[in-house]
């Protein structure tokens, strides 16, 4: 084993290396954890508003797939960018400014007049917040190692089970008090209100993020040399076996394999989590509302338990390989059974199965993102994890297209068909979790078996 390696080891077992991390866990991870929240709930709220949007604009299923997808297109095409630009600016500035713009964007949703505003409000929403997720990411690695990173991933994902344990029922009950205001519609007054605690997000991370460990007030000196020499280790590790700048890491193979991976992960996501409102209102014959969005936060309740403590555990290699294979194959069953509950009105074996489904794919994220961060520094961090992230988010743009197209296809009334074309992706990103056994990076030793 390499000195480095050694020197790493004895680093990550110093009590004031472990001190430093506890410090910058407690005080970085809330800020990050509200932005994701904010995040995800105003790239998802808009299934609250889907049959709302349908009677008071006219705006049809198609438009509706059309505009929640496009997102991701907008995403896709400034992801690299934004994460290049983070580099330069910092990511106290550069998360700042892509809360408060995504913020703006989100809370005009509330003045859409028909299926073009729809779809270039939800294509404009995706330029504004591409970046953040990547950027996080990025964050997070250059401020912990690679052997507590997936659980600081994990701490990180539980944003998407508070942002639906909390905002379902948040974006039901604006929606009931706002259609109890004359002259305007409760989907408009969520998408408002929503909009704006984006912002107030915004300039909270200003003030509470910081760029780099060596900027720490709140690390002690050894604090701050035991942070700063462990991530400088890792780094050069990184540097000996991995691309080196921006079109080095755009080539590699394993940047584009992993990106493969993300991409079946996020149609099994985003298949769920834009049409769960609508499902478990069919599955339960509830009118969307406050009922339904207490009912839909069960899945991310459970999920919180699911990501946290299976991101606590898949701390070797051996460990993250299988746990994110059982995980894919389980998400995958899952979204399976759902879709036979909804066939057969099985309305709490329905609602199960999307927990089941709910809490595998978010375990999976943290998972996932530890396998690129351990090869990838510098540039070709942000061109890499920026490329896996916004192509593979073009799966949340596949989902709502591909579960409405088949279920034209194949006339399905109930949805069934369109939910089960997407639960065959997770089974390919299986096959795909378990050959990461034949890859291997030097930064691999640092974790052990």
């Amino acid at each position: 084993m390499s000195v480095a390696s050694t020197s790493t080891k004895e680093l990550l077992d110093s009590p004031v290396l472990k001190s430093a991390i506890s410090k910058a866990s407690f005080r970085l991870m809330p800020m990050l954890v509200i932005l994701y929240v904010v995040a995800f709930l105003d790239r998802t709220n808009v299934g609250f508003a889907e049959a709302a949007l349908g009677v008071d604009k006219g705006i049809t299923a198609g438009a509706y797939a059309l505009g929640a997808g496009i997102f991701f297109i907008g995403y896709a095409l400034f992801e690299i960018p934004s994460n290049l630009l983070l580099t330069k600016f910092g990511a106290k500035v550069w998360l700042a400014r892509i809360a408060i713009t995504w913020g703006i964007v989100s809370a005009c949703f509330a003045f859409v007049q028909g299926e073009t505003s729809f779809i270039i409000l939800r294509f404009l929403l995706g330029v504004t917040e591409a970046g953040l997720f990547p950027g996080v990411i990025m964050f997070l690695a250059a401020w912990f190692p690679n052997k507590v990173r997936v659980k600081m991933f994990a701490i990180f994902y539980l944003a998407q089970p508070f942002s639906q344990m909390i905002g379902a029922p948040l974006s039901g009950w604006l929606i009931n008090i706002g259609d109890q205001v004359p002259g305007v519609a409760g989907w408009q007054v969520m998408f408002f209100v929503e909009g704006l605690l984006a912002v107030l997000a915004g300039i909270a991370s200003f003030f509470f993020l910081i760029n780099s460990p060596q900027d720490a007030k709140f690390l002690s000196k050894d604090e701050k040399a035991a942070l700063t020499d462990v991530m400088a280790l890792e780094d050069n590790v990184k540097e000996e076996s991995g691309p080196r700048g921006v079109l080095a890491s755009m080539r590699n193979g394993k940047v584009w394999y992993f990106t493969i991976i993300y991409f079946c992960l996020q149609i099994a996501v985003y298949g769920v989590t834009f049409y769960l409102p609508q499902q478990v209102s069919q599955l339960t014959g509830q009118k969307v509302g406050l009922v339904v969005g207490l009912l839909t936060a069960i899945p991310w309740f459970f999920g919180i338990f699911a990501c946290f403590f299976i991101g606590k555990a898949a701390n070797t290699v051996i460990r993250r390989r299988r746990w994110g294979t059982a995980l894919f194959v389980s998400t995958g069953l899952c979204i399976f059974g759902s879709a036979w509950a909804g066939a057969n009105h099985q309305p709490a074996l329905g609602i199960i199965f999307i927990t089941l489904a709910v809490c595998s794919f978010l375990a999976i994220g943290p998972i996932a993102w530890s396998y690129p961060t351990a090869f990838l520094t510098g540039t070709a961090a942000a061109a890499g994890i920026g490329l896996i992230n916004s192509l593979g988010n073009l799966g949340g743009f596949v989902a709502p297209i591909l579960r409405t197209a088949v279920n034209e296809a194949t006339a399905s009334d109930t949805g069934t068909m369109g939910v089960y074309a997407l639960g065959v992706l997770p089974f390919l990103a299986a096959i795909m979790m378990f050959g990461t056994r034949a890859f291997t990076n030097k930064a691999d030793e640092l974790l052990g078996k």
